[in-house]
């Protein structure tokens, strides 16, 4: 059976990486992340003081220490899924907090960030056989990819999703504040100079607002199937 390249993009919070996750594990390919790459960046940034009291970036200071991030990816046998960690440290539960969402646009629109994000990715998706989401996998990372799926619901959906998680891992979160942040990211993902959130032009477009997860893992699963078979 052949391998492909699966890129899926979208907006934050509409549950890109859950069918992600999902499908690569029952098809046995590499699932990345790619979201949690710059918010690990992000959250390296916050504990070295990079950040200005207005939320801006310190992007000399950053650039200097861009050589000091090491972000990999280990499964995790018992949650059935991969880990991320920031320099030997497992960082998945630090890096999903409300504080790393709210600084972590302004970091993904700095352009040698993106460069360096991007070069590790696509040599992760040199060989194929890989799951990649994000917001730029079918237009920046891998334009040539077989598959591109651009998921997106409404604002409102994303937040209840995002808050509901939140809760479900005792994680503090307040309904307004995640809309808010939904909303902001909208804006700076769509706006941003480098590599900004659209959906490429050979993406097919899944808006999940009324779906299931098991509704959007078979529509995902037939449009793999497709692909391969063909």
């Amino acid at each position: 059976m052949k391998k492909i390249t699966i890129a899926i993009d979208g907006f934050s919070s509409c549950g890109k990486s859950t069918m992600a996750k999902e499908l690569a594990k029952k098809i046995g390919y590499i699932y990345v992340d790619t979201g949690a790459m710059y918010r690990s960046v992000t959250l390296f940034a916050m504990r070295h003081g990079l950040f200005n009291a207005d939320g801006s970036v310190k992007t000399d200071a950053l650039k200097q220490q861009m050589s000091n991030i090491d972000i990999t990816f280990k499964f995790n046998e018992k949650a059935g899924r991969p880990d991320t960690y920031l320099n030997g440290e497992c960082v998945e539960e630090a890096i999903r907090t409300l504080d790393v969402s709210n600084h972590v646009s302004p970091i993904a629109a700095i352009p040698f960030v993106r460069a360096a994000m991007v070069a590790r990715q696509q040599g992760m998706g040199r060989n194929k056989g890989i799951v990649m989401d994000g917001r730029d996998i079918g237009t920046t990372v891998f334009p040539e990819a077989e598959l591109k799926v651009f998921v997106t619901a409404s604002a409102e959906v994303r937040a209840r999703r995002r808050y509901d998680e939140l809760k479900e891992k005792g994680m503090p979160a307040d309904f307004d504040d995640i809309l808010k942040n939904v909303q902001e990211r909208d804006y700076i993902d769509s706006h941003r100079e480098v590599s900004p959130l659209r959906k490429a032009a050979d993406a097919i477009e899944l808006d999940n607002s009324h779906m299931t997860i098991a509704e959007q893992n078979d529509w995902l699963m037939r449009q793999v199937e497709q692909r391969i078979e063909g």
